[in-house]
């Protein structure tokens, strides 16, 4: 007899979910325990899926293919939504200029972004235009879209790992990442429209759609900050988890009012819903995006890219005969050359490198070209060879793409650790004398005359000069890794060269003392690192009433001892046991820093590249163990 429940019925067949989840968990799980961490997850999900399709879900019964093809389409939506929550809108709206000239283009992040993607653009056109010379290509200009694409979802942890999602460097990658995505899907959809339409009134409904976004977007703006952040902060852990459940709500409003337009506009909706939710949650993003990635590369993800896998039918490549590998090569060719020559406008900011480094991460592909490819293939813009093709760059692009940027992008560990200090001021003084102690070279930079001798001839490093001069940073040779200490003793002065260094320099390591709430808003919206003299004072005072003798230590032998940081580089210690790696007996691990998770490491902990360890011990054994893990 079944078990019944009114309304529901409990005789499903789980077996080809199960049997699809199963694939899902043990793809990762057998890159782990082989070490082969590096190997995007996606590839042998693409593939094991491919071979399922072959052996096993042929025999699968209609009505449990239509769920899994149900659930593989939630996979992308959820793609989608989550590039769209990955983007911070309030960024982008900040970063656009009040005047916009030519020669400051490459120099702003976000017409920098508008104008590599418009570069991709024309070079992806040209290049189709040639290439339908050499195979069939029924639409060019809908086939030339699909090399435009980008994938955040590869680029923001890439850049996450190597710790540059902050500095101007990652944040201009990420921004032409994200105008990227939002330029293509809206292409893409616009497109498809006006092939299986026309001209027609649903090309009017996409403008309206945007309206729409907008009008939420301004109707947020309003009432965000008040009841529905203070309400959704309160239920945010509790079994309502009403955050979570607003964000399904969003996303579904948006797949449901695209729906109507066409079906096409459903990965439009989808990014567009991501995007307004992370202006929604703009202070709770992290949390928000942590428990929707959960719910989404745990479960709907993984399902969407098996079942591409068992979907994909090599057999249609045999349409280009002969031309098969020439035309692979041809396309790979386009793929890495559309995003790599745009990316040489920022030649003067970043250098030859950098910037091939940054062409090289912004080709990789994934969940857009095999969304904009499916919707391609269904409108006859591209044929099934192509559309196999595709997934082929999809599987090319998304592992050599990040092993390229590592390569060009290689990590230093520098030795040139020069401070930079700006002004004389007895804080700043005092601050050089201890980094003198400990063997870290300063430069304390003074416009006053008077506190120029005085400090010179105290035997510390000083030049003479006004640190509101741009001209001076490059009299030091000042360095994106250097820290500025912006201790002039006054605090209007203080902001105006944090202000500068910030926006005419674009410096990233930059440490000043506001002297009120209102100058540390500002110095957080610049992206300073700022100290609250109060709370180190409290601090201090905690640690002298809860903690004596270990403060008193610490701070009377610092001569001797000191704590500093050290990023994993080295390939010899990565992916090794803490246990195993031979530590200097003056030192020890305090802490260790893994991405936003810090931990107490054990002997069995595991380091992997651009985990941060805290280390305690003498300068020597200090130094011994960052040549150890801080050089390949």
């Amino acid at each position: 007899m079944d078990l019944f429940i009114p309304g529901i019925i409990l005789d499903f067949n789980f077996i080809p979910l199960l049997f699809v989840i199963f694939i899902a968990w043990l793809i990762p799980m057998l890159l782990t325990i082989l070490k082969a961490d590096k190997i995007p997850s996606v590839l042998l999900e693409i593939l094991a899926g491919y071979l399922a399709g072959i052996f096993l879900l042929k025999y699968v019964d209609h009505d449990s293919m239509l769920i899994l093809e149900f659930l593989a389409l939630s996979g992308l939506v959820f793609i989608m939504f989550l590039s769209g929550l990955e983007i911070d809108i309030n960024s982008i709206i900040a970063s656009f200029p009040k005047k916009i000239k030519i020669d400051s283009i490459a120099k702003n992040p976000l017409l920098a972004g508008v104008a590599h993607y418009i570069m991709c653009l024309v070079i992806s056109l040209t290049g189709t235009y040639f290439l339908s010379f050499y195979v069939d290509i029924p639409n060019v200009w809908f086939f030339s879209l699909i090399p435009t694409t980008t994938f955040m979802g590869i680029v923001y942890p890439v850049l996450k790992n190597r710790g540059e999602t902050k500095t101007y460097y990652g944040q201009t990658l990420i921004t032409t990442s994200a105008v990227a995505d939002i330029f293509s899907i809206t292409l893409v959809t616009i497109s498809a429209l006006y092939l299986k339409f026309g001209f027609h009134y649903e090309l009017f409904l996409v403008i309206l759609f945007f309206l729409f976004f907008i009008f939420l977007y301004v109707l947020g703006k309003k009432f965000a900050p008040g009841i529905f952040k203070k309400i959704t902060f309160q239920k945010a852990h509790a079994a309502t988890q009403l955050s979570m459940r607003g964000a399904i709500a969003l996303v579904l409003l948006f797949v449901v009012i695209s729906q109507f337009v066409g079906g096409e506009v459903v990965i439009l909706g989808a990014f567009l819903s991501g995007l307004l939710m992370s202006f929604f949650m703009s202070k709770e993003r992290s949390i928000l995006i942590i428990k929707l990635e959960g719910m989404g590369f745990g479960f709907f993800i993984p399902i969407f890219f098996i079942m591409v896998g068992a979907k994909f039918n090599p057999g249609s490549l045999l349409e280009y005969d002969k031309s098969l590998y020439g035309f692979l090569v041809l396309l790979v060719i386009l793929f890495y050359v559309v995003k790599v020559v745009p990316s040489f406008i920022w030649i003067k900011r970043f250098g030859k490198r950098l910037s091939l480094a940054a062409g090289f991460l912004l080709a990789a592909h994934l969940g857009l070209v095999i969304a904009a490819s499916s919707v391609g293939l269904e409108l006859g813009a591209i044929t099934p060879g192509a559309n196999a093709s595709f997934i082929i760059m999809v599987a090319i692009t998304c592992f050599t793409s990040p092993f390229l940027y590592n390569q060009v992008n290689r990590k230093k560990a520098f030795s040139d650790d020069n401070t930079i200090i700006i002004g004389g001021s007895s804080v700043g003084v005092l601050l050089s004398r201890r980094l003198k102690i400990l063997g870290k070279s300063s430069l304390i930079i003074e416009i006053d005359p008077v506190r120029f001798n005085d400090i010179k001839s105290n035997g510390l490093d000083i030049l003479a000069g006004d640190g509101l001069d741009p001209e001076i940073y490059k009299k030091v040779n000042l360095k994106p890794h250097n820290y500025v200490v912006v201790l002039t003793g006054s605090e209007e002065k203080d902001m105006k060269i944090c202000e500068m260094l910030r926006k005419e320099i674009h410096h990233e390591r930059i440490i000043s003392i506001p002297g009120n709430s209102n100058m540390e808003d500002q110095m957080q919206r610049l992206g300073v690192y700022i100290l609250d003299a109060r709370r180190v004072l409290a601090s201090t005072i905690e640690n002298l009433i809860l903690r004596p003798s270990t403060y008193r230590s610490l701070i009377e032998t610092f001569e001797n001892f000191s704590v500093e940081d050290i990023i994993v580089i080295s390939s010899k210690v990565e992916g090794k046991r803490v246990m195993d790696i031979p530590l200097h007996k003056d030192a020890m691990i305090m802490l260790l820093t893994s991405g936003n998770e810090k931990f107490v490491p054990h002997g069995n902990t595991y380091l992997k590249a651009g985990d941060v360890i805290t280390l305690f011990g003498t300068a020597s054994a200090i130094e011994e163990i960052r040549k150890i893990i801080s050089h390949n």
